[in-house]
């Protein structure tokens, strides 16, 4: 696993939640725990993208940032379910103003995302 050489910057809050949601699908992760997805293998129905090994790392961090906990329940075989912590209910109004945002400007968002592809790509697949 990838370790870092250098201490992050960590002098304003921007800096600080960028350490902690950095990463594809965390937002997405913390958004379907909240939704009652608990399961790995529910969560990765949910996000199909992403491999499961990527999935099991950024959960991982979350753990580690005390966003989620992780239950492993003593059965065979074992069954694991995720749920978020207080600390992790208390991002859920921000990923949903984020979330929000992001569908009143979708039009536009796609517009410019679509921009950064070659004029060979189709843009109805994007």
């Amino acid at each position: 696993m990838y370790e870092r050489k250098t201490i992050p910057n960590l002098n304003c809050g921007l800096d600080l939640i960028g350490e902690v949601l950095y990463g594809k699908w965390k937002i997405r992760l913390l958004w379907f725990i909240n939704e009652g997805h608990k399961r790995p293998s529910e969560l990765q129905r949910k996000i199909p993208d992403a491999s499961r090994r990527v999935l099991n790392v950024q959960l991982n961090e979350l753990e580690e940032h005390e966003l989620i906990t992780k239950k492993i329940y003593p059965v065979v075989p074992p069954k694991v379910e995720y749920s978020l912590t207080e600390f992790g209910q208390s991002l859920i109004p921000v990923i949903s103003a984020l979330g929000n945002w992001g569908d009143e400007n979708q039009e536009r968002l796609r517009k410019l995302i679509i921009k950064k592809f070659p004029a060979s790509a189709n843009k109805e697949e994007i």
